[in-house]
C-alpha cells in the first residue's frame, strides 16, 4: 500500500469547514484580494472540495499576475485539486512543476519543500524515473544548505519515501528517523503530532515488509497515540496492524482491527482503498488457514472495493490475492486471466507481489499442461525471487549486526558503572585520608607520591585499552571481510542449486527422464563442488581469523583454473574457457587469488544473463617479464562509472552493486597486483590482473 499519501496531513488542518465564495469587490487593494482568495482556496482544500478548488485556484492565478509567491501557492493548490479529483496525476504534475518554478523565483523555502514532496510522489506514480532521480538530487542540495527545521522535516521524509520505493528499507528508516527528530523540534500542534505518528507507522510498515513483525508492531505502537484525532490515519493504522497479525496468525487481533476499520469515517478518497486492503488481508489469512471458500469471499470484496478506489496499486494487490485463491480452487484459467491483469503494474508498485504473480502463473500453466508458458513464468519468478531474497538477507545481516552492537554497548555501560562505583569508593577513602593529612608534611608527601604512581598506572592501563580496542576493530574488519567473501562466493551456486531443486519439486511434469537424470547428475556434481568450495573457504577463514595476511608461495594457475571450473559447474548456457598454454606459475597467495578469480567469474556470469551465445574466456600469459591473467566476456559491456568501486574507496556499495569490486580491489592490493578494466558497449568487458 502507498505510504506517500500519509504526508498529506502536513497541508491539511483539522475540523475545517467550507465557507461561501468571498465577494472581492469589498476589498480595495490587490494584496487584500489575494489574501482573502487564498484563504478561501485553503478552506476548499480542508473541506475536500477538489473540483471547486481547481476552479478557484485558476481564478487565483489570474489575480496573482506577476507575484511569484502567490502564483506558486495557487498553482500548488490547483495541482492538489487535480491529484485528488480522481487521481489526475499528469495535470497535477504539470501544476506542481509550475508552482515549484515560481517558488524558486520567490525563494519561498516552505513552498519549495511542499512541491518537492508532492512531485516525488507524482513522478513515482507516473513512473518518471529520470525526473524523480533529478528531483532527489535537488532535494539533497536543499537539505545540505538549509537550517530550517520545517524544511528538514519535510524533505528528509520525502527522501525516505524515495528509498522505500526502491526497497532500500535501511536508508528509508534512517531518513524517516531523522525527519521525526526534526518534527519533534516543531511546535506541538495537532498536525505536527499527527505527522510524527504517521512517520512511526511508516517505519512499522517497512519492518513488516522485511517480515520483522514484532519490530513493526513496536513502531506502530509508538505511532498509535499520536494519530488518535484522525479517523483517516487510524484506518490506515489498522491495516498496518493487519499487515503484521495476518502472518503471525493472531486471530483475535485480526478480527479486532478488521472490524475497527469499518467504524472509522474515512475521507472519501481513502474509504474504498482501506476497505480493499483489509479484505485482501483477510483473504490471505484464510488462504494460509486452507479455508478457501472464505478466502474467495474476502478476495471478491477486495477486488470490488479496489475498483471503486480508482487506485491502480490497491487493485493490483487485490487481484493478486484473487489469483492465488482461484489457483487454490483449481480454476487455473481464471487464475491466469486475473494474475495477468494484476501483473501489468505489479513490478512498478511492489516487487514481492510481482514475484507472487509469476509463481502462481507458472503453477497455473503447469496445472493445465502448458509447459512452455509455465517455464517462461518460472524463469521470471526465479530471477526476481532471487532479488527479493537478497534484500531480505541484507536486512537480516544488518539487524544481526545491530543486535551485536547493542549488546556490546550494554556491556560497556555495565563496565563503566562498575568503574564509577569503584571511583566513588576511592573518593570516599580520599576524604577520610584528608583528615590525617593535616598531621604532617611527611604524610602529604607520601600521599602525593602514591597519587602520582596511581596516575602513571592509569595511563599505562589506558594505553593497554587503546591497543585492545585497535585489535578489536581490526578483528571486526576481518570478520566483515570474510562475511563478504562467503556471501559473494557461495550465494550464486547455492541459488542455482535451489533453483534446480524447486523446479524438480514443484513442476516435475516439465522434466522428462533423460533431463531428470542429467539434472540429478548436475545437482549432485554441483553440490559436491559447492561443498568442496565451502570447506576450502571455511578452512582458509579459520586459518586467517587472527591475522588476515597473505601467505606467498608458488601457485599453479592450472590448478586454480580447474577449481574455478568445478565451482561454476552448475552454470548452464554459458561457455567458460581457460587458456594457459605456458603453464604459468606465480608466487602469490593461492586463496586470495582464488577469491579474486571466483568473484570476477561470478560478475561475468551475471553480466551475461541475457546474452545469446554467452562466453567467458580466462587467459594466463607472460610478457616483458610480467605475468598476466585476464577474463573476457561478450556481454553488454558498460561505462567506466559502473566500475568506480574498483578504484574509489569512498564509493557507496551494497549487496547488488560494488561489493564484489571492493573485495577484489582489497585482495588484489594485498597480494601486490593491479587490476585494469576495459569495457565496450555491445562488445564485452575485459578485466586484466597484472602481477608486479
Amino acid at each position: 500500500m502507498k505510504n506517500f499519501k500519509f504526508l498529506l496531513f502536513a497541508f491539511i488542518t483539522f475540523n475545517a469547514f467550507a465557507q461561501q465564495e468571498p465577494n472581492l469587490a469589498r476589498y480595495k487593494s490587490a494584496d487584500e484580494k489575494l489574501k482573502i482568495w487564498l484563504k478561501y482556496c485553503n478552506e476548499l482544500l480542508d473541506a475536500d472540495e477538489y473540483l471547486q478548488l481547481i476552479n478557484a485556484s485558476e481564478k487565483g492565478v489570474l489575480l496573482a499576475q506577476n507575484k511569484p509567491a502567490y502564483l506558486s501557492k495557487f498553482y500548488f493548490l490547483k495541482g492538489f485539486g487535480y491529484e485528488f479529483n480522481n487521481n489526475q496525476y499528469k495535470e497535477a504534475t504539470t501544476n506542481y512543476e509550475i508552482s515549484l518554478s515560481y517558488a524558486q523565483k520567490a525563494k519561498h523555502l516552505k513552498s519549495i519543500a511542499s512541491n518537492c514532496m508532492r512531485l516525488n510522489y507524482m513522478y513515482y506514480s507516473l513512473n518518471e524515473i529520470k525526473k524523480r532521480d533529478n528531483l532527489i538530487l535537488y532535494i539533497k542540495k536543499i537539505i545540505d544548505t538549509t537550517k530550517n527545521i520545517k524544511t528538514q522535516a519535510t524533505l528528509n521524509g520525502s527522501l525516505g519515501e524515495y528509498y522505500l520505493s526502491y526497497y532500500d528499507y535501511e536508508t528509508f528508516i534512517g531518513y524517516q528517523l531523522t525527519a521525526i527528530n526534526y518534527k519533534k523540534k516543531l511546535p506541538k500542534d495537532v498536525a505536527n503530532t499527527e505527522n510524527i505518528g504517521i512517520s512511526y507507522c511508516q517505519i512499522g510498515s517497512a519492518y513488516a515488509k522485511m517480515k520483522q513483525y514484532n519490530k513493526a508492531l513496536e513502531y506502530l505502537n509508538y505511532g498509535k497515540p499520536n494519530v488518535k484525532t484522525s479517523p483517516y490515519v487510524s484506518a490506515f493504522l489498522c491495516n498496518y496492524y493487519l499487515q503484521c497479525f495476518v502472518p503471525l496468525r493472531n486471530r483475535d487481533s485480526i478480527k479486532k482491527y478488521y472490524n475497527l476499520i469499518y467504524t472509522y469515517p474515512s475521507a472519501k478518497d481513502s474509504l474504498f482503498l482501506n476497505l480493499s486492503f483489509a479484505n485482501r488481508s483477510l483473504s490471505e489469512y484464510y488462504i494460509n488457514e486452507r479455508q478457501i471458500s472464505k478466502a474467495y469471499s474476502y478476495a471478491q470484496k477486495a477486488v470490488s472495493l479496489g475498483k471503486k478506489s480508482a487506485d491502480d496499486e490497491i487493485l493490483m494487490e487485490a487481484e493478486t490475492a484473487m489469483g492465488r485463491v482461484l489457483y487454490e480452487k483449481g480454476e487455473y484459467q481464471k487464475a491466469i486471466e486475473t494474475l495477468k491483469k494484476a501483473s501489468v503494474n505489479a513490478l512498478t508498485y511492489d516487487k514481492e507481489s510481482f514475484v507472487t504473480i509469476n509463481k502462481k502463473l507458472s503453477q497455473s500453466y503447469a496445472a493445465l499442461g502448458q509447459w512452455k508458458e509455465a517455464y517462461h513464468y518460472n524463469e521470471i519468478y526465479s530471477k526476481y525471487s532471487d532479488e527479493v531474497m537478497e534484500q531480505s538477507a541484507k536486512q537480516s545481516i544488518a539487524n544481526a549486526e545491530a543486535r551485536y552492537q547493542n549488546k556490546t554497548k550494554i556491556q560497556e555501560i555495565k563496565n563503566l558503572s562498575t568503574e564509577n562505583a569503584i571511583k566513588n569508593i576511592q573518593i570516599q577513602d580520599a576524604k577520610q585520608q584528608r583528615i590525617f593529612l593535616i598531621s604532617g608534611i611527611a604524610l602529604v608527601c607520601i600521599i602525593g607520591l602514591l597519587l602520582f604512581k596511581q596516575n602513571q598506572s592509569r595511563k599505562k592501563t589506558n594505553l593497554k585499552l587503546q591497543v585492545l580496542n585497535q585489535e578489536l576493530d581490526e578483528a571486526n574488519k576481518i570478520k566483515a571481510r570474510f562475511f563478504s567473501i562467503l556471501n559473494h562466493d557461495l550465494r550464486s551456486p547455492i541459488s542455482n542449486l535451489i533453483h534446480f531443486l524447486h523446479l524438480q519439486k514443484e513442476n516435475p511434469e516439465l522434466i522428462d527422464e533423460e533431463t531428470a537424470s542429467r539434472m540429478q547428475q548436475k545437482i549432485t556434481i554441483g553440490a559436491e563442488n559447492l561443498l568442496s568450495s565451502m570447506e576450502d573457504i571455511l578452512l582458509w577463514s579459520k586459518g586467517q581469523m587472527e591475522n588476515f595476511k597473505p601467505q606467498f608461495r608458488k601457485t599453479e594457475i592450472a590448478v586454480l583454473f580447474e577449481e574455478t571450473k568445478n565451482h561454476f559447474s552448475s552454470i548452464e548456457k554459458i561457455e567458460i574457457i581457460f587458456e594457459n598454454p605456458e603453464n604459468i606459475i606465480l608466487k602469490t597467495d593461492e586463496n586470495y587469488l582464488k577469491t579474486i578469480i571466483r568473484n570476477l567469474t561470478g560478475n561475468a556470469i551475471k553480466a551475461l544473463d541475457k546474452t545469446q551465445n554467452a562466453k567467458i574466456v580466462w587467459k594466463a600469459w607472460q610478457e616483458n617479464q610480467k605475468k598476466y591473467l585476464s577474463i573476457t566476456d561478450n556481454g553488454p559491456g558498460g561505462t567506466q562509472e559502473k566500475f568506480k568501486a574498483l578504484y574509489n574507496d569512498s564509493e557507496v556499495i551494497g549487496i547488488k552493486s560494488g561489493l564484489g569490486l571492493h573485495l577484489i580491489r582489497d585482495l588484489a592490493t594485498a597480494i601486490n597486483c593491479k587490476i585494469e578494466v576495459c569495457s565496450k558497449p555491445n562488445i564485452g568487458t575485459t578485466f586484466t590482473i597484472i602481477f608486479k
